[in-house]
């Protein structure tokens, strides 16, 4: 034992201890406290992932979504609409935030008002509108969080493609919906319905 401590001491490169990486530990009111400066950002196991901004093809259909399901869910006293700027706190300590996310007001029951700071558990419904720099990775730990946190139902849109796959758990999508199909709000959204045509629909500003 003395000779090997030695010869370590003797010879560092040769034996040397690689020293665990220290991951900062975000406090919530750290996390809500960052300086966005334009920026969006996940907490994933410790570390500060930035969502970067989207492009205009994102953002018209995320608020194409918003109008329209925010508008029915609003109407029908279902729940909650949050947007892309919202993050959930999951059973990790993870800080997740889908692009468009419903919660049910059985999940808000108890509740006067709206916390400022995060809500616990992924929402009922969470929307992932696919951008060039997302990865089959990267979706699919978020799908995995999101339905071990409590999330029922998962879309996930692909604007080039023109098709969104729906998940009722990780494992594998439900369906995958074309044009010449409808996104169903199923018992998550009761009632609501949406032709896929309309999400990808072309514009004409002339």
């Amino acid at each position: 034992m003395t000779a090997l401590i030695q010869n370590s001491t003797a010879n560092p490169t040769e034996q040397q201890l690689e020293k665990p990486v220290e991951r900062k530990i975000w406090t919530d009111a750290e996390f809500m406290a960052l300086d966005r400066d334009g920026h969006r950002y996940e907490l994933v196991n410790g570390e500060l992932i930035d969502m970067g901004n989207s492009g205009a093809k994102h953002g018209y259909i995320c608020s194409i979504l918003m109008i329209l399901l925010g508008g029915y869910v609003r109407l029908q006293n279902l729940g909650a609409m949050f947007d892309s700027s919202t993050a959930f706190k999951m059973k990790s300590g993870n800080k997740r935030s889908p692009d468009i996310s419903f919660m049910a007001k059985e999940r808000l029951q108890g509740l006067d008002d709206l916390p400022d700071g995060f809500l616990e558990g992924a929402p009922d419904l969470a929307v992932e509108i696919l951008s060039p720099s997302n990865t089959v990775e990267e979706i699919d730990r978020k799908l995995i969080e999101y339905f071990d946190n409590g999330s029922r139902l998962v879309w996930v849109v692909h604007p080039k493609q023109k098709y969104v796959l729906v998940y009722r758990s990780a494992e594998e999508p439900d369906r995958l919906l074309k044009s010449a199909d409808s996104l169903d709000g199923e018992e998550i959204v009761p009632g609501f319905t949406l032709s896929v045509a309309d999400l990808f629909q072309k514009l004409n500003f002339s």
